[in-house]
């Protein structure tokens, strides 16, 4: 299916103010009680114990989704993490990403001016 330059641009803006709403959306509260199996490996506020696992605080949260559904889809292989997004729904991995996006990271990223 072909789309015009205009008709492509208008999708890619209706799909990202959908990924926006969506994350607007999400509750942090309940994000930091469904991230209590994340914990383990990716420490209590989301800043890991250890180097073997990421840091996920202070990350976008659309990144965090699109990871989760990744690792849920398969496109990303690790027998930990697909085991443990398997029973996720969207508004779970939304609500989870939600919270570790509101927690202060290790850095402050460079605004782009």
């Amino acid at each position: 299916m072909k789309f015009s330059a205009g008709a492509a641009a208008a999708l890619t803006a209706l799909t990202l103010t959908a990924g926006i709403l969506t994350a607007a959306a999400a509750d942090v509260d309940a994000g930091r009680a469904k991230a209590q199996q994340c914990i383990a490996c990716h420490g209590d506020s989301g800043i890991s114990p250890s180097g073997a696992f990421p840091n996920l605080a202070g990350q976008h949260a659309e990144y965090l989704v699109q990871t989760l559904r990744d690792y849920k889809s398969g496109v990303r292989k690790n027998a930990v993490m697909g085991a443990l997004v398997g029973a996720l729904s969207e508004e779970d991995m939304q609500d989870i990403a939600a919270f570790y996006a509101s927690q202060p990271g290790l850095f402050t990223p460079v605004k782009n001016w």
